[in-house]
């Protein structure tokens, strides 16, 4: 497998559902396109391979602006309609969109065409996927914040970045 010396090859993959939590959390929220600044500095001048946005719906035309707004920035946005789900302890529905499977396969179809890759989630599930990139090189960096930050993830990442550490670079201007 050769490798290209030169400019290091990024992919990035946002969690919608989860980094929106996340934000919320924090009292704060990133924009998307400083996002994509940001990580295009920090690699040192990597060249963007493609950044993926994955969002539940509520239904077809659910946050219409938003994603159009993502596409234009050049993420590929994945939606999926949210499920309903009652819940017994709370007696309350509850929405849910898991996205994880699209996640995981998307970042394992294209593992040839990058070097880096950051991952927006807090997600433990990924653990598993994360072990298996990083056996291929691939050098990980997964971006959440206390508390939302599942141990397993967060030790099998190369790096972790805290969302809070960031946000002077990455958070929405309104």
């Amino acid at each position: 497998m050769s490798h290209n010396h030169g400019r290091k090859r990024l992919s990035i993959f946002v969690d919608g559902n989860n980094m929106f939590y996340a934000q919320q959390k924090n009292g704060w929220f990133f924009d998307p396109k400083r996002v994509l600044e940001y990580f295009l500095g920090l690699e040192g001048g990597a060249t963007l391979v493609n950044a993926f946005w994955y969002t539940g719906l509520k239904d077809p035309q659910d946050q219409r602006g938003f994603r159009d707004a993502l596409i234009s920035l050049g993420y590929t946005v994945r939606t999926k309609i949210l499920k309903e789900y009652y819940d017994d302890t709370s007696g309350r529905y509850s929405q849910k969109a898991n996205l994880d499977i699209e996640i995981a396969i998307d970042m394992f179809n294209t593992v040839d065409q990058y070097d880096e890759v950051v991952l927006f989630s807090g997600d433990g599930d990924f653990e598993r996927a994360i072990e298996l990139l990083r056996s291929k090189s691939t050098h990980i960096t997964v971006v959440s914040t206390e508390g939302m930050i599942a141990r397993e993830l967060r030790n099998a990442t190369d790096r972790y970045i805290d969302l809070n550490d960031v946000r002077k670079y990455i958070e929405k201007d309104y």
